[in-house]
């Protein structure tokens, strides 16, 4: 059916997506970050961060909203603070070259914050929360986006989906990762939904006037984590992400970006702002009580009671799992995307 995805191997997905960002002349750091962040998108089920943005993103490059081929420029503050200025390329590059930064300095003092301005959208904000584990360090990342989520008892949209991630490494498994918008689904859910021209889950999404819909056609906004009755707490989490984020790096607020889709001017850069922060565990309780202590945490919590018929996950838990799963069945490509990267079933 048109409607249908075809499942793609890893190897053969990712040689397309980099094809397509070479044709558009894109510099091979910014394109191999851009890659890296989307396929760990695709590869743990998050589709509407994966490689289905490879489109979007290489109309902005030949647009000139991005830079092709960004110069990266760091400032470090202090001992445990730095800036990297993006040059207005895209986000996955600046990301990764801040979370790494941050590591550096963070190896040395403890902890470190790194802020990013003039930079763009950066994807899954849980590949840099997840960059930083892998080398060992508990990490944060977040960035703020244009307005697309109403505050609560709000009818317009204001903030952005506004994610929030943390990653922990675990000796001898994969990491600890949360990686959560702060509405109730991102809004390139909505997107990917269009294009398989399927209902969303209810109370997640509303139409220019407010009204819940289930219509990914007609969602125009998505309502903040919590709904109806406790979104303040979504609203508030992703005020955090613009304070963050925006605030203190003095970039474009949530309701003053050009939206990332639909807009006539793809030319102006947005000046979207990330933040990211590491610790290492060495500063503190120490690598070998920090390990013995994860290990014994998400034990529990995997053994705790559970309900008949429910299985207990630790955050990632429910991730890694997928992407075994696609590792050994392929990755699914949504239609609209698999014409652009001219990939066939």
């Amino acid at each position: 059916m048109a409607n249908e995805t075809i499942a793609v191997s890893e190897d053969i997905l990712e040689q397309h997506v980099v094809a397509a960002f070479r044709k558009v002349g894109t510099s091979e750091d910014s394109l191999q970050a851009a890659t890296r962040a989307m396929m760990h998108a695709s590869r743990v089920g998050v589709d509407s961060h994966g490689v289905r943005l490879t489109q979007h993103y290489c109309t902005m490059l030949e647009g000139g909203r991005l830079n092709k081929n960004p110069q990266l420029t760091i400032e470090q503050k202090g001992p445990s603070s730095a800036t990297v200025d993006g040059d207005d390329g895209m986000g996955h590059f600046a990301a990764y070259r801040a979370m790494s930064l941050a590591c550096e300095l963070a190896h040395e003092t403890g902890m470190a914050g790194v802020g990013v301005r003039r930079s763009s959208h950066l994807g899954a904000a849980g590949a840099y929360a997840l960059a930083g584990a892998e080398a060992g360090f508990v990490s944060f990342a977040t960035t703020n986006t244009d307005s697309m989520v109403p505050l609560f008892g709000g009818a317009a949209a204001f903030h952005g989906t506004n994610p929030l991630a943390f990653a922990a490494p675990l000796s001898g498994q994969r990491p600890w990762l949360l990686d959560m918008a702060t509405s109730s689904i991102p809004m390139n859910r909505v997107l990917l939904y269009r294009s398989l021209d399927k209902d969303l889950p209810h109370g997640v999404a509303a139409d220019k006037s407010g009204v819940p819909t289930t219509n990914p056609h007609e969602a125009e906004m998505v309502l903040p984590l919590g709904g109806a009755e406790y979104g303040y707490k979504g609203a508030a989490l992703a005020g955090v992400a613009t304070l963050l984020s925006s605030v203190l790096m003095g970039t474009t607020l949530d309701p003053d970006f050009i939206p990332m889709v639909g807009a006539d001017d793809i030319q102006t850069p947005r000046n979207m702002g990330h933040f990211v922060f590491a610790i290492s565990p060495d500063h503190f309780a120490g690598r070998a009580i920090f390990e013995s202590g994860m290990i014994r945490y998400v034990d529990s919590l995997r053994n705790a009671p559970a309900r008949e018929g429910e299985e207990l996950m630790a955050p990632g838990d429910r991730e890694w799992r997928e992407a075994t799963r696609r590792g050994a069945e392929g990755i699914p490509v949504d239609p609209d995307t698999a014409r652009f990267l001219e990939l066939s079933a």
